[in-house]
């Protein structure tokens, strides 16, 4: 504590020079700028306070106080000639980056392979109950660009009539899609790997080279892209082709132009956004020469619905289904591990890229987002490799993200979906959500709350398919592949509506692997109940999907 008096009774010399300092204070508070650095130079309290023994505590009280004029002076006094104070200058808060890798096909139980993914888990936010609005290429991936719901985007399929590339474009899909909003935002955007199901890297579209949609500052995008090899790039407008060479595994050539645009993003100093769409894991199921051998004693999950022992209570389209014999467990068993072989190379790219934002200095302000645009069973209930049914293996994907503000290790069970990515971009980016967007931003879960009101209910909207040799996914679309539905995904039970009349609901609490249909046994109060929930949300659109989400 500081004496109040000298030995002698005397007050200490600071306490004396109490007016003084009082004085020149108050004189640089009132003063300009100029008359400050005068008055400052002509003090001699600081010579006074630096010679004085034990200067150094009695001078704190001083500086500091120094430092407030100089600091506060500035803003709160002006120069103008009217005497009135000038505004406060604010500097914007400084925008993030956002990577986000899509996987293709890739379903919960590959995490298990990809030592990246889970330790993206240990150091961030993890999405337990992330789902898919179709789980089907093209259908999902509109969804994703847009934030809209399939009925809304007039993608059902992914081939023309009912979907693809095609009708995405015609019902105005790119003017939509979030890349647009991110660039009026001051972001510089990059879309590398797969974008929708029938496009084509060199239609031109009528102009002079291949075509580049908007809202893109950087493209390199391919069509055909699942053997991995022998496809052409649409690199900015420029037809590039890659071939049979172990260099031009197309995981491993998006991962390199990644890290380039990192890089140079950094560089520039603009806030950036990239988003990486792998074809990987998807059929047919080629891995990178450095993995063709690894992992190998991996085989297929045996989860309670694996191979399903009874199938008397599903729908009339599984109960056709033959219980799996040695030759078709093989191929699954054979199929899953090159499928967890073939995301070593995606878990190497996200090492990569984690690597190279950390050397730029710039992971502490970027979000990096890993998922999947839909599931895929592999023995679940009788089916072999593939997916578009309303099981949590084919709708349930994960969703990773770390980043600033990011809590380590945190995971929430809120029903979260695709329909939701599109405004946490632009939310992210400080940019307007467009008025039709069906979702709503996932950035609040980011800072470690749940937005109130938030859904209770996802919806799950599929049209099947109409079998074409075109089609990647023509091996789920063959008789046997489940019709036409619309599902409802709840925390505690799954309900489908076929376009047969047929249903289907399942008890998630006691039946988590919905192994038992109560369709035909529903109280009629509660079936009506769900009917009308589906029908609410199947005809929504933009802030009425929010409340059409909730259960009463």
């Amino acid at each position: 504590m500081m004496p109040t008096t000298t030995g002698d009774g005397e007050p200490p010399r600071d306490a004396r020079n109490a007016p003084r300092i009082v004085t020149l204070l108050t004189a640089l508070i009132i003063a300009t700028a100029k008359e400050r650095r005068i008055l400052i130079r002509r003090s001699r309290l600081r010579r006074r306070l630096d010679r004085r023994p034990g200067g150094v505590p009695a001078a704190v009280p001083f500086l500091v106080l120094m430092s407030l004029v100089l600091v506060l002076g500035p803003a709160g006094c002006s120069d103008a000639k009217d005497g009135r104070a000038e505004p406060r200058k604010t500097v914007p808060a400084k925008k993030p980056n956002i990577v986000f890798v899509l996987t293709d096909d890739l379903s919960w139980n590959l995490v298990a392979h990809m030592p990246q993914v889970r330790d993206m888990q240990a150091r961030g936010l993890t999405f337990d109950n992330f789902f898919v609005a179709d789980s089907l290429c093209c259908t999902s991936r509109s969804t994703i660009l847009t934030g809209k719901y399939p009925h809304n985007t007039g993608v059902r399929t992914n081939f023309p009539p009912d979907g693809g590339y095609e009708v995405f474009k015609a019902h105005g899909g790119e003017q939509s899609a979030f890349g647009a909003g991110l660039q009026k935002a001051g972001y510089r955007t990059a879309f590398l790997g797969k974008y929708l199901n029938g496009y084509q890297p060199g239609d031109t579209q009528g102009g002079a080279t291949p075509y580049v949609p908007p809202g893109w500052s950087e493209w390199y995008v391919t069509g055909n892209g699942y053997p991995e090899y022998n496809y052409n790039l649409n690199e900015n407008g420029r037809l590039v082709r890659y071939g049979q060479a172990p260099q031009d595994y197309l995981t491993d050539v998006l991962s390199g132009k990644a890290n380039d645009f990192v890089q140079r993003a950094a560089d520039a100093r603009q806030p950036f956004f990239m988003e990486v769409a792998t074809f990987a894991p998807h059929g047919p199921f080629v891995p990178a020469p450095r993995h063709a051998a690894v992992l190998p004693g991996v085989r297929a999950p045996r989860s309670p619905s694996f191979n399903e022992p009874d199938v008397r209570d599903k729908p009339s389209w599984l109960r056709s289904h033959p219980r799996l014999r040695k030759p078709g467990l093989r191929a699954i068993d054979n199929g899953f591990r090159d499928r967890a072989r073939m995301v070593q190379a995606v878990d190497e790219m996200i090492a990569r890229l984690r690597q190279t934002l950390a050397a730029k200095g710039l992971d502490r302000d970027t979000y990096l987002v890993f998922g999947s645009d839909n599931g895929f069973h592999m023995g679940e209930h009788r089916l072999a490799g593939g997916k578009m049914t309303a099981f949590d293996t084919d709708i349930r994907v994960p969703y990773v993200v770390v980043g600033p503000g990011v809590q380590a290790g945190r995971r929430t069970g809120a029903l979260v979906q695709n329909t939701d990515l599109a405004p946490t971009f632009l939310d992210l980016a400080g940019a307007p959500v467009p008025p039709a967007t069906d979702g709503r931003s996932l950035v609040p879960f980011l800072r470690g709350t749940e937005p109130a009101g938030w859904r209770n209910v996802a919806l799950i909207e599929h049209v099947k398919p109409r079998p074409t040799a075109e089609d990647p996914d023509r091996q789920d679309s063959a008789p046997g592949a489940p019709p036409t539905y619309n599902a409802l995904r709840l925390r505690d039970a799954l309900y489908v509506e076929y376009q047969d009349g047929e249903r289907e609901f399942y008890d998630l609490v006691r039946d988590p692997h919905q192994l038992a249909n109560q369709g035909g046994r529903l109280p009629p109060d509660r079936q009506r109940q769900l009917s009308a929930l589906l029908y609410a949300l199947t005809h929504c659109s933009g802030a009425g999907c929010a409340s059409a989400g909730r259960t009463r």
